[in-house]
């Protein structure tokens, strides 16, 4: 037990260094065409619960009806329990940064045209997993780091029709929609 927990703050601090690395390099760019036609979306489902809220960003924006994948992160769960998402959480941490879950090697196995990042709380894991995602435009609030989101909204993180309604008014001032 002792040495599971002595692993686990190892894991952390490798992983703290990792983000810290990936944060100090210049943001790769996507080259992706301009226009919104996919989406990824990072939520913290411990203080958002109604993450399927995010499906109705595909009538808004005209998508395809796969055009959203969302992941959830969740610091404790159980495997058994049925989610409406799919989630990621702490145990999922390994060495150097790696988050070895399988929803998140598919999650980061396709580019994205939008990301957001749909927490508030300075999360190693859900920074990590922000930092990893391959997108041409990256979405959160102003309570995180400025170097993960290009676009930041500072909106009330409880009220999602504010949020999606400023994403929108934003996005086709950057004429992607």
């Amino acid at each position: 037990m002792f040495l599971k927990g002595l692993q686990d703050k190892f894991k952390v601090k490798s992983g703290l260094k990792y983000l810290q690395e990936e944060m100090e390099k210049p943001p790769t760019v996507v080259d992706r065409d301009k226009g919104i036609s996919s989406i990824g979306c990072i939520v913290d489902v411990d203080n958002f619960q109604n993450a399927e809220v995010f499906y109705e960003l595909i009538d808004d924006f005209s998508l395809r009806p796969n055009a959203i994948k969302i992941i959830g992160y969740k610091r404790e769960y159980d495997k058994n329990s049925p989610y409406a998402i799919q989630i990621y959480s702490d145990k999922d941490l390994g060495w150097k940064g790696v988050i070895e879950n399988g929803y998140v090697l598919e999650f980061l196995g396709r580019e994205y045209d939008m990301l957001i990042n749909y927490y508030q709380e300075d999360n190693l894991m859900m920074k990590l997993l922000s930092v990893k995602t391959q997108a041409r435009l990256k979405v959160g609030f102003g309570t995180l780091d400025p170097k993960i989101n290009d676009l930041i909204l500072n909106t009330s993180f409880k009220d999602f029709k504010i949020f999606k309604s400023e994403l929108k008014k934003y996005l086709k001032v950057l004429n992607e929609l």
